[in-house]
């Protein structure tokens, strides 16, 4: 699990799949099962509190993202309503989404070029390419990929990369885009 302090009233958790699956959760859990995703939001909270030094207090807008292959990216906001209630208590108000982009960050360009040989022989020939913090980034959207092979598609891209943490908007805003299209394809072309 990640932490990064965002603002005086703000941070972000980072909980890769791994660390759900250690906890003894699913991503069907987290949809269905109410009261151990409350436990598991509490021990987060509470984790980043004491690591970043944060007091919690009052009202928590905790907005969850479930990103495809990578985990869960939770943004912390801290609300300076006037709440009466006990110091102690903190209440939580829990928005979920689901992302269904598949982001995977590579160290080397070549690696790209090696998945993009291994996924247009399972006719995949769309995403785009960006390079961002000394990092490239392979973005697909559901439009990209038919869901009967997705798994193939992660399987594949886990072989040379890693899940992003970085959330698509953050590198469409500040990353350079090398493919903005049918980056599979244009990479076959220039490298095959």
């Amino acid at each position: 699990m990640r932490f990064e302090r965002l603002s005086d009233d703000q941070f972000t958790i980072f909980l890769p799949f791994d660390d759900l699956v250690e906890r003894g959760f699913t991503t069907k859990d987290i949809w269905d099962d109410a009261s151990s995703v409350r436990n598991l939001f509490s021990d987060m909270m509470y984790e980043a509190s004491s690591e970043l030094g944060f007091e919690l207090g009052g009202m928590l807008l905790v907005q969850v993202h479930l990103m495809q292959a990578q985990g869960m990216h939770v943004i912390v906001t801290q609300t300076s309503e006037d709440i009466s209630w006990d110091e102690e208590f903190v209440e939580m108000k829990v928005t979920l989404d689901e992302s269904q982009e598949l982001i995977f960050s590579f160290a080397d360009f070549e690696h790209i070029i090696e998945v993009s040989s291994y996924l247009s022989s399972i006719n995949i020939n769309g995403g785009q390419v960006y390079s961002f913090e000394d990092r490239y980034y392979m973005l697909f959207t559901e439009e990209h990929i038919q869901e009967q092979i997705r798994e193939d598609v992660i399987a594949i891209l886990s072989e040379y990369a890693s899940p992003s943490i970085l959330t698509s908007h953050r590198i469409l805003e500040y990353g350079k885009t090398i493919y903005s299209e049918n980056a599979v394809k244009q990479i076959i072309d220039v490298f095959y």
